[in-house]
């Protein structure tokens, strides 16, 4: 196989279990020998693929057992690392029992969490910037005046999603943000940062596809026609492999914001 409200973190389960869940599983791209001459790029590579996996802390899936959760950070993180063709090792922990060795590791409990050289770091915030640092190539740098672009849409989709009033203007402010970043992909896309696809992309995709699912569920909502660029982008990240390999079910996102929508 392919093998921020500003929150880079999940903290919390929708539902509580009996017991502590830890579950692993490793994720290694295929190894191929290499001609004598193969490209320092290609020697990067493979000395990535045949190197010890990353440890990735994340949130288990709550509906099915032995699935990814929803943490649309955790999804951040896996994405930077299957982008740069890393192999890692995930192990899938039900934040509604908060097992005694997470907590020793990281005392707020909150995940996702990556062994980077024996140490445990948290926050995709920081998480992704060490990886960027530690293995420069391929390069998911985003230019620091597109690093802000599309970053207001999870607020105001937060926003939209626990409105009880229809007039209150939180559809209004979404639909604001999501022009404003339907001109930049009309000036500049087809991604963030022109053709290649950055770091800045792999923070917001999971937040799109989030919306999409929590919005169409709760609001029978979609992103306007009129927002083609938008959805353009979004059927093209939705359907990299290294997106599908990473995304929650869907099921799994309804039931991660039905807390917000109910209370």
């Amino acid at each position: 196989m392919a093998v921020l409200l500003r929150t880079t973190t999940c903290a919390t389960a929708t539902t509580t279990g009996s017991s502590s869940t830890l579950l692993a599983t490793t994720f290694r791209r295929g190894r191929r020998l290499l001609p004598a001459r193969a490209s320092p790029a290609r020697r990067a590579f493979a000395a990535r693929a045949s190197a010890e996996p990353l440890e990735v802390c994340a949130k288990a899936s709550i509906t099915v057992p032995d699935r990814l959760g929803d943490c649309p950070f955790t999804q951040r993180v896996l994405l930077t690392i299957e982008e740069k063709n890393l192999p890692y090792a995930l192990k899938l922990v039900d934040l509604a029992n908060k097992p005694d060795w997470l907590l020793k590791i990281n005392p707020e409990g909150k995940v996702p969490i990556v062994k980077l050289e024996d140490k445990w770091v948290a926050d995709s915030d920081v998480i992704t910037q060490v990886l960027e640092e530690k293995y420069p190539q391929p390069s998911l740098a985003t230019p620091p005046e597109k690093a802000s672009v599309g970053s207001k849409i999870f607020s105001t989709f937060i926003g939209f999603l626990k409105s009880k009033d229809t007039s209150d203007g939180t559809e209004q402010a979404l639909l604001i943000e999501l022009t404003s970043f339907d001109s930049h992909l009309k000036d500049n896309g087809p991604f963030i940062n022109g053709e290649a696809i950055s770091g800045a992309d792999l923070s917001l995709a999971p937040k799109l596809y989030h919306m999409e699912i929590a919005l169409g569920h709760y609001k029978n909502w979609s992103v306007p026609d009129s927002l083609a660029n938008v959805k353009a982008y979004m059927k093209t990240v939705f359907a990299m492999d290294s997106f599908v390999n990473t995304r929650a079910l869907p099921e799994d996102v309804i039931a991660g914001w039905r807390p917000k929508v109910m209370g």
